[in-house]
């Protein structure tokens, strides 16, 4: 299972799942939506936060969030 967590920079995939029910209606309201593309951006220097292009915007969030968004 890839989630945006294991993204590399550069790399961009489709949301396809929350695993985490309860996170999943804060970043449904950032604009992470299925179906949407995502690119990563950055990576801070000490691995968190991390950010990434959704919706035609930059999102920082942290790795923990990120691994909770699988992608294909």
């Amino acid at each position: 299972m890839k989630t945006i967590a294991n993204l590399k920079i550069g790399e961009s995939a489709y949301i396809k799942a929350f695993l985490q029910p309860d996170l999943s209606l804060k970043l449904l309201e950032m604009g992470c939506l299925p179906g949407e593309e995502v690119t990563l951006d950055f990576v801070a220097p000490l691995g968190d936060p991390i950010g990434i292009q959704v919706n035609g915007y930059c999102l920082a969030m942290r790795r923990e969030e990120a691994a909770t968004v699988e992608v294909i």
